[in-house]
């Protein structure tokens, strides 16, 4: 039967052709246009012209940002401690940076170094990175070894979604496509990429957590440790569910974390009381974490902090928690992981030879700060809540060298109590 604007159902065995097409060109191919392309070559830019949303919300996202070219935090670290970016033939213990296989992951699955060799390599986590995987393995070996980022995943010979298309035979189920029933193969456009369902991987957390699980540095010391703080959550929310919501039916791929300031200011909770008791004034500030991960999560360098202040019935500050920064002068106030060295001090990730004091908030940890205010002339107590993504001496080494809204503490959120 043909449906109008539809090609005929004779013609779906195309889907056999385009097997047999895969078959004789290399691993992991499409079609486009006639030329076979691994699919970890193909850029986001195929993709644009029907995912037009997707692909603006992904452009401005931290995934299409990963690399060391355009992130200028990761690129501070990455020259550093591996060298340069765009050099071939950088190895760590003669092995290819493992940082790529998160960061770079189509230069990754190519074994190479020079991460600005193709388009698709730039892109960082582009469509392909993501939507060529196939199922989750872990990111431990059977010997108990990590495999991060691409090295625990399997990749399939075509792309996968939450759903897929299925091969309907209803002929009002596609009506005015001149296509077949997955959009993916488009004879017209010769595109020939189909697209399967992976409900299991795409669907699950299991997505996200090759990468955001666990990281080690050279010494074996947990860093970036999301994964284990989810686990110790107990919480059956996916990933997705915050990170990835849904407007009129679309899956958000800006994909929002610690550089969102929206993202942030939905991530806690956060309240003040304050009670005269004479001289004084008693002040709590109330703090719950809406995560379930430690708050804040993901790189170890970033910290979150709160800034009391008592003010008079004009505005003005007339007492505050710190001056400067209170991880000197008010500690408890100051939420943030340490690593130390081997002789116990504070260091540098890269550095780091076993984990210190951990005082961020734990995934939903309910926690209050109280203080003790002078009462004379105070009209109102206020709270705010600052997200700093460099610890202290990391902001201070790097301004002026990375944009100033990098090393800039962002105020999420704010409370504030009259009297």
């Amino acid at each position: 039967m043909t449906v109008q604007g539809r090609v005929p159902r004779p013609v779906a065995g195309l889907f056999g052709l385009i097997g047999c097409l895969l078959a004789v060109g290399p691993a992991f191919a499409a079609e486009i246009n006639g030329q076979s392309v691994p699919l970890n070559h193909i850029t986001a830019e195929e993709c644009k012209d029907c995912h037009k949303e997707i692909y603006t919300q992904w452009k401005s996202s931290m995934h299409a940002n990963s690399t060391a070219f355009n992130d200028p935090i990761h690129n501070a670290f990455y020259r550093k401690v591996v060298g340069d970016p765009s050099k071939e033939g950088i190895l760590k213990k003669g092995k290819l940076p493992v940082c790529l296989q998160c960061h770079v992951p189509n230069a990754a699955i190519d074994n190479t170094s020079k991460t600005d060799a193709l388009p698709a390599y730039v892109e960082g986590v582009n469509c392909v990175a993501c939507h060529a995987l196939s199922a989750y393995n872990g990111i431990r070996k059977p010997d108990g070894k990590l495999r991060l980022g691409m090295l625990s995943y399997a990749r399939g010979d075509t792309l996968g979604g939450p759903m897929g298309f299925i091969d309907e035979e209803d002929e009002d189920a596609i009506v005015g496509l001149d296509e077949t029933e997955n959009p993916h193969v488009a004879p017209t456009k010769g595109l020939y990429m189909p697209l399967d369902g992976r409900p299991r991987l795409f669907r699950t957390s299991d997505a996200c957590l090759g990468c955001h699980d666990q990281r080690n540095n050279f010494h074996g010391v947990p860093l970036c440790q999301t994964g284990n703080e989810y686990a110790s959550g107990d919480s059956k929310v996916q990933c997705q569910t915050c990170h990835m919501s849904v407007t009129n039916g679309v899956a958000d791929h800006s994909m929002g974390g610690g550089h969102s300031l929206a993202m942030l200011k939905r991530s806690m909770v956060l309240d003040v009381t304050a009670e005269s008791t004479g001289d004084t004034i008693a002040a709590t500030v109330f703090m719950e974490n809406l995560q379930p991960h430690s708050m804040p999560t993901g790189a170890p360098f970033r910290n979150i902090f709160v800034k009391v202040t008592a003010l008079d019935a004009d505005g003005a500050v007339l007492w505050s928690n710190f001056e400067t920064h209170p991880a000197e002068e008010d500690a408890k106030a100051y939420m943030h992981l340490v690593l130390l060295d081997e002789n116990d001090k504070p260091t540098l990730p890269p550095t780091a030879r076993k984990p210190g004091a951990d005082t961020r908030l734990k995934p939903f940890e309910q926690r209050e700060l109280v203080y003790e205010i002078p009462a004379a002339s105070v009209a109102a107590v206020r709270a705010e809540l600052f997200y700093n993504l460099l610890w202290p001496n990391l902001q201070q080494a790097m301004t002026g060298k990375i944009p100033d809204e990098l090393v800039t503490p962002q105020r999420f959120m704010y409370a504030e109590a009259k009297l």
